[in-house]
C-alpha cells in the first residue's frame, strides 16, 4: 500500500476511533441520549424538522412540516399520558407532503419540560382546561387565521385536551379529530378501576411492569416498539423518575373535578369531527366513542378492528385514510 494511502486509511480510522469514543463517553455521562439518538431517527425517517417557541413563559418542543401544498391545511397533533411526539411519527409520515404538520410535546412532557415530583414548581396545573388554553396559544402563534383550516388530533390525554380546546376556542380550531379521548365514562375495565383506586395502571419500574404497560397499549405485538438491551434499562430509569410527575397529571384528569370535563364540552364542538378507536383498546373501552357521538351528531366514528389503544401505531394507514375523510368532507372540489 502506497504511503499516501496508508496515512489516508490511518486518519479516517482514528477519526472514525475517536467519533465511537466521543459518542460513547456521551452516552456514559448522559445514558438517555441514546433514546434521543433514535427518537432523532425516527423523525428523521418521517420526514419532519424540530424547533423550539416559548409562549406565554411556556417552552414548546415540536417536530414539524412545512412540506404542503399553499393553502394545506395544517394538522395539530397531541399525544397522551406517558406519550409523546415520537408516537404521532408513523401518521405523519403518511400526511406528509398533503398538510402542514405540528407535532408537539404537551408542556410538561418529553422535551417540553422537566418530568419530575415538582413539575416545574409547586402549583402548575397540567389538567385539560389549563393544557387546552395553552395549546390554543400555540396554534395561534404558529397556525394563525387565514392560513388554511386547522385541524386538531388528539390521542387519549390528548383527545380530551383537543376536545376541551375545540370546545372553549372555536377560534383556532376548524376541524378535530379524537382517538381513543379520555374524559368521558365507559364500560368498567381494569385500567378504569385502578386510575379511579389512585394507582397510576400505566407506571413503570422495572421490566414486568414495562411488559404489562406495552401490553395495555398494544393489542397488535408486531407494532409494538423494540426496546433491546440498554434502551430498556434507560427507559426504565426515566420512567422511574418520572413516576411523582405522571401521579400529580393523572390525579387532575383522572380524578379530580374536571376528570370529565372533555366530555362534558363535546356537546359544544360543533366543527366537523372524527370519532376513532379500537374494538380491543383495554385503556379507554371502545364504548366511550357512543358517549361522544351522542354530544356529537355531526361526527364520523370509525371502528377499527386488532388494535389496542395505540390506533396511530398499530394502524396507521387506516387511521391517516380517516383523517384526510375528516378533512376533504364537506370541501368544494
Amino acid at each position: 500500500m502506497a504511503p499516501r494511502r496508508r496515512r489516508l486509511l490511518a486518519t479516517v480510522l482514528f477519526v472514525s476511533g475517536a467519533v465511537t469514543l466521543a459518542m460513547g463517553v456521551a452516552l456514559w455521562d448522559e445514558p438517555a441520549r441514546l433514546i434521543r439518538f433514535a427518537y432523532q431517527g425516527q423523525r428523521l425517517a418521517a420526514g419532519l424538522d424540530r424547533a423550539s417557541i416559548e409562549i406565554d413563559g411556556t417552552r414548546w418542543v415540536y417536530a414539524y412540516s412545512d412540506d404542503a401544498p399553499a393553502g394545506a391545511a395544517t394538522v395539530v397533533m397531541l399525544h397522551g399520558f406517558t406519550g409523546s411526539k415520537e408516537n404521532w411519527y408513523p401518521l405523519a409520515r403518511r400526511l406528509r407532503g398533503r398538510y402542514r404538520l405540528l407535532v408537539p410535546d404537551l408542556p410538561g412532557w418529553g422535551e417540553s419540560g422537566e418530568k419530575s415530583g415538582s413539575v416545574h414548581g409547586a402549583g402548575v396545573d397540567y389538567g385539560y382546561r389549563a393544557q387546552a388554553q395553552r395549546v390554543a396559544r400555540f396554534i395561534q402563534a404558529l397556525a394563525p387565521a387565514g392560513a388554511g383550516e386547522r385541524v386538531l388530533l388528539g390521542h387519549s390525554m390528548g383527545g380530551g385536551i383537543a376536545a376541551v380546546t375545540a370546545a372553549g376556542h372555536p377560534g383556532q380550531v376548524d376541524r378535530v379529530g379524537l382517538l381513543a379521548a379520555a374524559g368521558v365514562y365507559f364500560e368498567a375495565n381494569g385500567f378504569g378501576e385502578r386510575v379511579l383506586a389512585g394507582e397510576n395502571p400505566f407506571a413503570v419500574g422495572d421490566e414486568p411492569s414495562l411488559e404489562h404497560y406495552l401490553g395495555l397499549l398494544f393489542e397488535d405485538d408486531g407494532a409494538r416498539p423494540w426496546l433491546p438491551w440498554p434502551v430498556d434499562r434507560i427507559y426504565i430509569g426515566e420512567r422511574r423518575a418520572s413516576a411523582g410527575f405522571e401521579q400529580s397529571v393523572l390525579d387532575r384528569i383522572g380524578r379530580s373535578d374536571e376528570a370529565f370535563l372533555p366530555g362534558a364540552s363535546a356537546a359544544q364542538i360543533d366543527q366537523p369531527t372524527l370519532l376513532l378507536w379500537c374494538r380491543q383498546d383495554a385503556v379507554i373501552d371502545a364504548s366511550a366513542m357512543e358517549i361522544y357521538a351522542r354530544e356529537m351528531p355531526q361526527a364520523q366514528a370509525v371502528l377499527l378492528d386488532g388494535c389496542g389503544h395505540m390506533s396511530l401505531m398499530e394502524r396507521s394507514d387506516r387511521v391517516a385514510a380517516a383523517v384526510n375523510e375528516l378533512i376533504e368532507r364537506g370541501r368544494p372540489r
